[in-house]
């Protein structure tokens, strides 16, 4: 990926994230004695879970829509061994293989959590930026869609990543998707549904138009089987031959006068992923709305995504004034950082530094780097077991001058 569109995906996560911070701390000083309900913590689980890459083959590739632009592959473990167990919504690190000198590191979230013996990602391919026909398509979801077929291996890491629904009956769960985010949150109602039968969910699910409906089959198959699963297709361009009633059930986009209008009254719990544009404008809605700040849940996607939103009380905090010289020893550069960006690897970024990253939030491990000298600190702790000596740039910031093998 070139610097600049690297820049340009950066660029958005940090606008996203501002939107974020402001909209919780108004919300928060308009609603001082607002009572912060405890949510309960998914334990992930460990046994069984793979240090490094993991060999798996093809087990079958198909469509899920009938623009032919979402591709599910099925992955099946080359040494035989059972799979792990996992929690709907984790994702798995891919080494996708560009040429004999390039491999690029993808994280995929599982689209289907119902056969223990194989794992499901579902693969959106990514044109040119709109706009921008300069600039590449996206060269992982082109080698997968063209050139991974059954029989191939590739190689994964163990699955991992913390947008996971926590079990609480009581409370119902709105899973809001734009577009490919719909994976993670299909994985999620599937398993959902089948765990807990009597809590209720709603599903927001916005496309362009029906040749782009992702799993349409599958979900009108679930709402017919599960009376407290409910459905809400959005299309924002139905194209001539879509059907109001039928293939969906809105027109327009999914935003919070819609929820207003179609969610029945009390508290949810929302979980949402979609692309930048739908997260900007919907996540600080629903804070101003008056959804607790503990009940919103969110990931982006997307080739270098970055994790766009902190907790609010981090966001509440004032930045404070520094100035820390950071050495990149194999880039040869020396920076300054002074607060301004939210980790390291977005400082990187920023500054014209291509360094290998997948997950971006500190779940996969693979913007972790040799720490030659200096301290960094991890405002939320991460999932990945940094080794001694290394840090890991996504979520790291320094808190002392850092020189780093990278």
């Amino acid at each position: 990926m070139s610097a600049s569109l690297l820049l340009a995906y950066v660029s958005a996560a940090i606008v996203l994230q501002v939107g974020v911070a402001i909209a919780v701390a108004l919300w928060r000083r308009k609603h001082p004695a607002a009572s912060q309900t405890a949510v309960p913590r998914v334990a992930l689980p460990t046994a069984g879970a793979w240090g490094g890459w993991r060999e798996f083959r093809v087990a079958r590739r198909e469509y899920e829509d009938r623009a032919h632009t979402v591709c599910s592959f099925h992955f099946e473990p080359v040494d035989g061994a059972p799979l792990p167990p996992f929690v709907a919504g984790q994702f798995l690190t891919l080494a996708v293989p560009i040429s004999r000198e390039q491999t690029l590191t993808r994280c995929y979230s599982l689209s289907d959590g119902t056969n223990a013996g194989s794992y499901r990602i579902s693969v959106k391919r990514v044109p040119a930026p709109v706009g921008r026909p300069d600039l590449p398509a996206g060269a992982a979801s082109k080698q997968l869609h063209d050139h991974l077929q059954v029989g191939d291996f590739v190689r994964a890491k163990a699955l991992a990543g913390r947008f996971v629904v926590a079990p609480q009956p009581s409370t119902p769960v709105v899973l809001i998707a734009g577009g490919i985010g719909i994976t993670p949150l299909l994985c999620m109602l599937r398993s959902g549904l089948a765990a807990e039968p009597n809590r209720a969910v709603h599903l927001y699910y916005g496309v362009r138009q029906g040749a782009e409906h992702c799993f349409a089959k599958e979900l009108e198959a679930l709402a017919r089987q599960h009376p407290n699963f409910h459905s809400h297709v959005v299309y924002s361009q139905p194209g001539p031959n879509d059907v109001i009633g039928r293939d969906f059930q809105h027109v327009g986009h999914v935003d919070v006068d819609l929820l207003r209008r179609t969610l029945p009254a009390g508290r949810h719990r929302f979980f949402v992923c979609g692309p930048p544009a739908m997260m900007a404008s919907l996540i600080p809605a629903l804070a101003q709305w008056g959804v607790l700040p503990g009940d919103i849940h969110h990931e982006a996607f997307g080739p270098a995504t970055a994790r766009f939103a902190q907790t609010s009380s981090r966001a509440e905090a004032p930045r404070p004034s520094l100035s820390l010289e950071v050495v990149f020893r194999k880039s040869a550069r020396t920076l300054v950082w002074d607060g301004t960006d939210a980790n390291l690897l977005e400082f990187a970024a920023r500054n014209d530094l291509s360094i290998a990253s997948g997950c971006r939030s500190g779940s996969c491990g693979t913007c972790e780097v040799e720490l030659i000298s200096g301290t960094v600190r991890y405002p939320e702790e991460p999932d990945h077991e940094i080794s001694p000596g290394r840090c890991l740039l996504c979520v790291g910031v320094p808190v002392s001058p850092l020189e780093l093998d990278a």
